[in-house]
């Protein structure tokens, strides 16, 4: 049975959609618009997008859970593919206490470093499954004036 020209081309342009947002979250871009600076610190997310104003949490207390478990399952599918790699390579005598006191730095280093990641994936994927409404965007903030040239700031 084949798909209609209207249908395949639904599912090839929401496809197309999909992966863009999946792509702008892993260059820590805002995932709906593509527009960079939505991280402050490494570990820290902006309220907001700085350029469509999307904001970033959902409106949600527990819209991170999301992202918490991504981190889990990429920290958990790093240790495991090591595990696997370094019994490979070691077999028959594996290094057990090495595995078990190595593994645990690299999970918790992994976590931390792929912690704004994971965030921004978890926004992407969400807004496959519910694309944004009007109420997910902040009002825009005008730039502070600062200083003027010349004066002290």
């Amino acid at each position: 049975m084949r798909k209609s020209g209207a249908a395949a081309g639904f599912v090839r342009k929401h496809t197309g959609v999909a992966l863009a947002r999946l792509w702008r979250s892993l260059a820590l871009r805002c995932p709906h618009c593509g527009a960079p600076g939505v991280t402050r610190r490494w570990v820290e997310v902006r309220a907001s997008c700085p350029r469509c104003g999307l904001r970033l949490d959902r409106g949600e207390p527990d819209h991170w859970l999301g992202a918490v478990l991504f981190n889990l399952i990429a920290a958990e599918l790093l240790f495991g593919a090591g595990v696997l790699a370094v019994l490979m390579l070691t077999w028959p005598n594996p290094p057990w206490d090495g595995l078990l006191w190595g593994g645990i730095p690299v999970l918790v280093a992994f976590a931390i470093l792929t912690y704004p990641v994971t965030k921004l994936l978890w926004l992407g994927f969400d807004l496959m499954f519910r694309p944004p409404t009007p109420g997910d965007f902040a009002p825009p903030v005008p730039p502070s004036p600062g200083p003027a040239p010349g004066e002290p700031g």
